[in-house]
């Protein structure tokens, strides 16, 4: 069995859900308040804040960041790369 975590941010929330396989364990949209993102200058500055709500999700469900053989995400301020599976690194 594999653990996978996805996570999708978007402007205001950032929707993230536990697969087992190709099962949905569970999914939650994580609402961020338009005062709290507005504190923010820059989108990158938001990381702490979105990765404090989603290791809370985890948490709240027994999990922790160690236990998922994969996370899949979307988004992100890489330049644009083709579509496919890449192998995560310090450069990235």
């Amino acid at each position: 069995m594999y653990r996978i975590l996805v996570i999708n941010p978007g402007s205001t929330s950032t929707k993230v859900a536990i697969f087992e396989d190709e099962k949905s364990i569970c999914e939650e949209k994580l609402s961020h308040k338009v005062e709290e993102l507005d504190g923010f200058e820059r989108i990158t500055d938001q990381e702490p804040m979105r990765r404090a709500a989603v290791e809370e999700f985890l948490r709240s469900h027994g999990y922790s960041v160690r236990d998922f053989n994969a996370i899949g995400a979307r988004g992100g301020i890489l330049e644009p790369i083709p579509g496919g599976t890449y192998k995560v690194d310090e450069y990235m």
